[in-house]
């Protein structure tokens, strides 16, 4: 039988705990606050672009 490394338990993170033992109700909050951050971030990326494009149109070359 081939083993790749040892069973031996791996510490217990913050992040892990927290999903191993928050409620349902903990875990929408943060899940709601990590994917409006994401969509604002998004946004600003897509809005950069845009205004990159618009530039590029808009210069004489």
């Amino acid at each position: 039988m081939i083993t790749f490394g040892q069973n031996k338990p791996l510490k217990s993170t913050s992040f892990s705990d927290f999903f191993r033992n928050a409620s349902s109700r903990e875990k929408k909050k943060v899940y709601s606050r990590v994917l409006k951050r994401a969509t604002a971030r998004q946004q600003a990326i897509l809005d950069q672009a845009k205004a990159k494009i618009e530039q590029r149109q808009n210069s004489p070359e």
